[in-house]
């Protein structure tokens, strides 16, 4: 998710209309490819986008697990599910993961490693990371049923919703990052959270609790990629929220897979 641009058409706008259908507009037009037209951009409608990122989340998951028992569920299906889930979010959320890991790779902090960041290119760590993730996800996809995919799908956008709570500052005083920074109280995401949990326990037949527990445990690898990159960076950016996607989509994954 660069950090440099918020979706196309986007008009930071005043007004008192309620911000629910604002923010779902906003939540379906930068988590996904659908050519929605965006309405008013605020943080107001940011909040309730970030807010409801994983229920985004739970639809794309739907659409995605539909083309995995289409395709067979097997290698092949996985493999072409990855793609296809890449290809319905632009590929930002890779992007993210790229770019985050190129900073943190390079063992600077501060501006010197937003500048990293706003490069085009990609480094080696990136293409690492990239690769890597893409393979553990269409290797774990194999071992896993539709309804995992829904959950997992709901689990990576779930970081974006823990990233942007109440507490974590943006890095940059402008761009995607400093629009949704900050934006969810944390009993919001607690609530959202727990909301996500309970719809994983059927993620694995005959384990209801391992589902939630892998939601739990890839909330705690992304809370420790977000103090890092507070850090590091000082606070949050677009890039970061992909890599928070990635990270939890794949962890969640893991976690699935396991026993």
């Amino acid at each position: 998710m660069p950090d440099e641009a918020t979706p196309a058409g986007v008009r930071p706008l005043g007004g008192g209309r309620p911000p629910v259908f604002d923010g779902l507009r906003l939540a379906l037009t930068t988590l996904t490819v659908l050519p929605i037209r965006t309405g008013r951009v605020d943080r107001r409608s940011a909040a309730v986008a970030m807010t409801v990122a994983p229920l985004v989340g739970a639809l794309l998951g739907a659409v995605l697990a539909a083309l995995f028992v289409l395709l067979g569920q097997g290698l092949v299906a996985a493999t072409v599910t990855v793609a296809a889930g890449a290809l319905l979010t632009r590929g930002l959320h890779l992007d993210g993961l790229a770019d985050t890991v190129d900073a943190l790779g390079s063992y600077r902090s501060g501006e010197a490693a937003l500048e990293i960041m706003k490069k085009p290119d990609i480094g080696p760590f990136g293409v690492a990371a990239i690769a890597l993730t893409l393979l553990i996800q269409a290797a774990a996809l194999t071992e896993v049923g539709p309804w995992a995919i829904v959950a997992v799908c709901a689990a990576g956008r779930l970081g974006i919703t823990l990233a942007c709570r109440r507490g974590v500052p943006a890095a940059r005083p402008n761009g995607l990052g400093a629009l949704v920074a900050s934006t969810v109280p944390a009993p919001v995401v607690i609530a959202v959270a727990a909301a996500v949990a309970a719809g994983a326990v059927w993620a694995v037949p005959g384990r209801p609790w391992q589902g939630p527990a892998a939601v739990a445990a890839a909330l705690l690898v992304v809370a420790l990629l977000l103090r890092h990159a507070v850090r590091r960076f000082g606070g949050i950016t677009g890039d970061v929220l992909g890599a928070a996607v990635e990270l939890t989509t794949t962890v969640t994954l893991i976690g699935l897979t396991l026993g």
